[in-house]
């Protein structure tokens, strides 16, 4: 049986396409980070008309030409609306940040971020290249959803549409308890909350809970 939209549609839908349609979203005290796997120029302007700022990775072959270098190493140039060899299209000014990563497993040669934030003393390039590499912590939580909360392998119980978005948003509640939970007791000692174990909290709270019987979805 086909699942009813959203479901059907999603599950046919790109994650560019999505993404255009939450950046409605922003708001101009907001710091919007994107993976390189996003850009375009339509869907950058249409962030960019938030006037939310703006961080996104571009791809290692993207042609960014320095047109003025700043004493952080970041430097202004600019992105076209056709990459037809003459440049003779719309654009916009950005400002480019390439950094690496040395002594880190895995990390790739060099890293390129544009931003819309073109003063260098309001947002130095250190700074936005860390929290560029904050974003990545999404990843962990994507692994503690799917993979120590619910359980590895483990798929979703419920047969109907309305019941499968019923126990999605159950998870992700239960997901953001625990993570709250962990950011109080974080705060208690004056640690860092990501230092603390999202296993172990999870373990810690199972045992805390009263036994309930299991309920079998529809």
């Amino acid at each position: 049986m086909l699942l009813s939209y959203p479901f059907q549609y999603l599950y046919h839908t790109g994650e560019t396409v999505l993404a255009r349609e939450t950046l409605c979203f922003l708001k101009p005290e907001m710091l919007c980070i994107a993976d390189r796997g996003f850009f375009s120029f339509s869907l950058w302007r249409q962030a960019q008309s938030t006037d939310a700022e703006l961080l996104w990775r571009m791809k290692k072959n993207s042609k960014l030409p320095c047109e003025k270098r700043f004493r952080d190493g970041s430097f202004l140039s600019r992105v076209y609306a056709s990459q037809d060899t003459k440049h003779t299209g719309q654009s916009v000014v950005v400002r480019v940040i390439e950094y690496t990563l040395d002594g880190v497993a895995g990390a790739e040669p060099v890293y390129r971020l544009i931003t819309t934030i073109l003063d260098p003393v309001r947002a130095p390039a250190r700074e936005l290249a860390a929290l560029y590499h904050e974003r990545w912590e999404i990843e962990n939580a994507f692994d503690e959803f799917k993979t120590h909360l619910r359980g590895n392998r483990i798929v979703l119980r419920s047969k109907r549409p309305d019941l499968v978005r019923q126990e999605f948003y159950g998870f992700i509640m239960a997901h953001y308890a625990i993570r709250g939970i962990m950011h109080e007791a974080a705060l208690k000692v004056d640690e860092d909350p990501d230092k603390l174990s999202y296993v172990h909290a999870v373990r810690v709270i199972r045992r805390k809970m009263a036994a309930t019987a299991a309920i079998s979805p529809l």
